[in-house]
């Protein structure tokens, strides 16, 4: 198994959501949200919530925040979705990943169910 590299093995939950952010927006992801969840649940820190404009963007943009992970030797514990393209779920453990298909979006309204959250911004 590969060691995490040295720079990235005491990142915070809140870089990693930073790292993950940051490479869906180069990506074009839009309506980009980062959900503060400690204290709100035991699963994880941080939810990343964004949507694509179509299957197959849903689809690369989650292939972009593995890629961008992965060249950091962190990779998912889970990946849920990739095929379909509506709704993947990435779980880097201590940030969970939700790429929606704009419609799925609405209708599972994340952000409402989690309104409790702090939403964070992205950093540059």
């Amino acid at each position: 198994m590969k060691q995490i590299k040295k720079e990235y093995r005491d990142k915070s939950g809140h870089d990693l959501a930073q790292i993950c952010a940051r490479a869906a927006l180069d990506t074009k992801a839009e309506d980009l949200v980062i959900l503060d969840v400690r204290g709100l649940t035991t699963f994880t820190e941080y939810f990343v919530i964004m949507n694509g404009k179509s299957t197959r963007h849903v689809q690369a943009l989650a292939e972009a925040i593995e890629g961008q992970l992965r060249s950091k030797r962190i990779n998912a514990s889970k990946a849920e979705g990739l095929n379909e393209g509506m709704w993947i779920l990435l779980d880097f453990d201590d940030v969970v990943v939700h790429i929606f298909y704009h419609e799925q979006r609405r209708f599972y309204d994340l952000e409402g169910l989690w309104s409790d959250a702090k939403k964070l911004d992205v950093e540059k």
